[in-house]
Formats: structure tokens, C-alpha cells, sequence
């Protein structure tokens, strides 16, 4: 059973952008009561965090990606985004989001970016 399930990942060109998104079929109308997350994984590594948005809108974000990378979300669609920007070489991993309200937390499945030329 999916719970969350991101897109947009892809091939981007280092110095370009991509908007990452992650809709919540599996989360009910407490939606808005959510942490909303991203993460990222390389290959045989951990997944590390990069960035969060609370429910009240208060975002935070790694410093490896901080001044690049924006976090957003659309409680109406049960949707939060990864808005990246200035893409370098080593944001080549995959992307996964998280959702978590007090113990209960939801995984997507990740989705691959590649920055490369």
C-alpha cells in the first residue's frame, strides 16, 4: 500500500532546477497536522535529512543545500514540494519523503535525480 509517492525527479543540468513533489494518498483530513520531510540517500549510505516544513509553515533545511533548495506545502492537495535549484553534481541521489504526526510516519519511495552534464 503506497503512503506517499514523490515525482519530478530526473536528469537535471548542473545549475538547473527541479520541483520534486510528494502527495499523501495514505494520509487522512490530519494531514495539516503533519511534519512534512525530504530526505536523501546515496547509494550504500543512510538516509540523511535535508529539509522539513511544520505544520505551521516553519521550514528548515541542511546547509549543504540551504540558500539552493526550498521546502513547501498544499495541505488542500496533501502535497508538499522540494523546490531545487542550482543544482550541483553532488545532489545526484535519491530523494524520499517523509511525513510524521507525533509516533505515526509515512515513507515514499524515492525517486531518483541525476545532475549531471
Amino acid at each position: 500500500q503506497v503512503q506517499l509517492v514523490e515525482s519530478g525527479g530526473g536528469l537535471a543540468q548542473p545549475g538547473g532546477s527541479l520541483r520534486l513533489s510528494c502527495v499523501a494518498p495514505g494520509i487522512g483530513n490530519n494531514y495539516d497536522l503533519h511534519s512534512l520531510n525530504w530526505y536523501r540517500q546515496y547509494p550504500g549510505k543512510q538516509r540523511e535529512l535535508i529539509g522539513s516544513i511544520s505544520p505551521y509553515d516553519t521550514t528548515t533545511l541542511d546547509a549543504s543545500v540551504r540558500g539552493r533548495f526550498s521546502i513547501s506545502r498544499d495541505n488542500g492537495k496533501k502535497t508538499h514540494y522540494l523546490h531545487m535549484n542550482r543544482l550541483k553534481p553532488d545532489d545526484t541521489a535519491v530523494y524520499v519523503c517523509h511525513a510524521r504526526l507525533a509516533r505515526k510516519e509515512y515513507w515514499g519511495q524515492g525517486t531518483q535525480v541525476t545532475v549531471s552534464s
